[in-house]
């Protein structure tokens, strides 16, 4: 079979595929959906999970305009039918209408928001839909009248005539200046009062926001009861990142849980929802042997909190859409190395830290920029290594840049190596010494890191 024919129109999203027919004396085949040839000629890859069909008995059958809060593809079985849509999205296209007659070689994907509605030319026309959320009774969604003059609608038998079959349901729907249009999914944001959290909501506003008190994703009840057919992006922000603290027996199983599990009930929900996960993880998923880790390092964690990162990357990985960044060494809005050197240094004392751990930090800011451009410019997904950039660094190197930064001498600041640090601790998780992340595949995708230096410097003079 040759691949099918797309055509644009004028409601963004809205195409229409001429398909390959192939007929003979005993009739006619086609590939209504062929899932690999379509997204390949730019349809989205939309994950239907229901397909319904409606038989028409009756010449002049109109059914619509209704605006379900779903994708769906639409198509004739047998027969002919004139379909038409009218974008009852917020924007600039709102009320915008397309019109094309349907026959069995015809098929149009229809994106969430565009109102539906076709009306048959013939007796017995069998109409199929497949749509990529299940059918759910209650679901309250725009409608239009048949009639309205705004939208004008050029229907080939007149909505007045005897031969037009109308429910009454149809006649009672409103004008389009009396339509509330239909808003987009929204974006959810997971420990929204974290570092990192916090500095998404500055990027990604008008979220929805929620932390372990809202929505604990490790509870199965909590999570059957949430609303996830609402949401276009999930930004997972939530983990568990007391390192030293999941080597002990309740750690471990806290680590495990929000690490692992909850990153694989979203993955879950993500490929039934059809939702974006955005999900964030550490360096700590390698052994820090290499000099610079790239994405496709072979993952080697040390400790137990690394292993549970590295099980969250498995797991998210099965989304069929998702961003996984990689970062290390996180500065932002809350406790983090780089305010506990500014209070130390404001408070005389003087630190030994260890010099033989090297990467670049990330501050929130950075990684909440990243974020929001892997999503805007629709980078292909997968995992994305993310840090400031600028030279690779010690942490002694950069407790003495806060020093100075913060009127401390720098030889204030001792280094040490991470043995000797650790000499006598009890409940310590091992470090990868080498942390700094290659950042050639996201800079491929026109974002350009801030150097680390220049960051730090703005930070600490603003107080953190």
């Amino acid at each position: 079979m040759s691949l099918p024919a797309l055509e644009t129109t004028p409601i963004p999203g809205l195409v229409v595929l001429r398909l390959d027919l192939r007929e003979d004396a005993r009739g006619w085949f086609k590939e209504n959906w062929q899932r690999e040839k379509m997204v390949a000629l730019g349809l989205p890859d939309f994950g239907p999970v229901q397909n319904n069909m409606s038989y028409n008995a009756k010449r002049g059958t109109t059914r619509g305009i209704h605006t379900e809060p779903w994708d769906k593809f639409v198509s004739v079985a047998n027969g002919r039918a004139f379909g038409a849509w009218v974008d009852m999205r917020e924007g600039e296209t709102f009320g915008a209408v397309h019109t094309v007659e349907l026959d069995p070689a015809t098929a149009v994907f229809v994106p969430r928001g565009v109102g539906n509605s076709y009306q048959t030319l013939e007796d017995g026309v069998t109409y199929s839909y497949l749509v990529n959320e299940h059918w759910r009774p209650a679901t309250a969604y725009p409608a239009l009248d048949l009639a309205d003059e705004t939208a004008a609608i050029p229907w080939p038998i007149p909505l007045d005539s005897p031969e037009a079959e109308i429910s009454e349901k149809d006649q009672r729907n409103p004008r389009l200046g009396d339509v509330t249009p239909m808003q987009p999914k929204k974006t959810l944001i997971i420990g929204c009062h974290g570092q990192l959290g916090r500095a998404l909501q500055a990027d990604f506003p008008g979220s929805d926001l929620v932390d372990l008190a809202e929505l604990d994703v490790t509870d199965a009840d909590a999570v059957a009861a949430w609303p996830w057919h609402e949401y276009a992006l999930v930004l997972n922000a939530a983990a568990y990142t007391a390192v030293d603290a999941a080597e002990t027996a309740e750690g471990r199983r806290t680590a495990w849980a929000a690490n692992a599990g909850a990153p694989a009930t979203l993955a879950r929900l993500a490929r039934e929802h059809g939702f974006t996960l955005v999900h964030y993880s550490s360096e700590y998923v390698f052994d820090g042997t290499a000099e610079e880790h790239a994405e496709d390092e072979p993952l080697s964690p040390l400790g137990v909190y690394a292993q549970t990162k590295a099980a969250g990357d498995i797991a998210v990985a099965t989304a069929p859409r998702h961003y996984l960044l990689r970062t290390s060494w996180v500065i932002g809005d809350g406790n983090n190395f780089v305010r506990t050197m500014q209070r130390l240094a404001a408070d005389g004392v003087s630190p030994s830290v260890v010099d033989d751990q090297r990467g670049r930090l990330t501050f929130t800011t950075e990684l909440s920029r990243a974020t929001r451009h892997l999503v805007d410019t629709g980078a292909a997904h997968g995992i994305y290594n993310l840090s400031n950039g600028g030279p690779v660094r010690s942490w002694a190197e950069i407790a003495k840049a806060v020093f100075r930064l913060s009127g401390r001498d720098e030889d204030d600041v001792t280094p040490t190596t991470t043995a000797e640090y650790f000499a006598g601790k009890t409940a310590y998780s091992p470090r990868p010494l080498n942390s700094a992340l290659s950042l050639a595949k996201i800079e491929a995708t026109g974002f350009v890191p801030e150097d680390a230096t220049a960051a730090l410097e703005r930070y600490v003079s603003a107080g953190g």
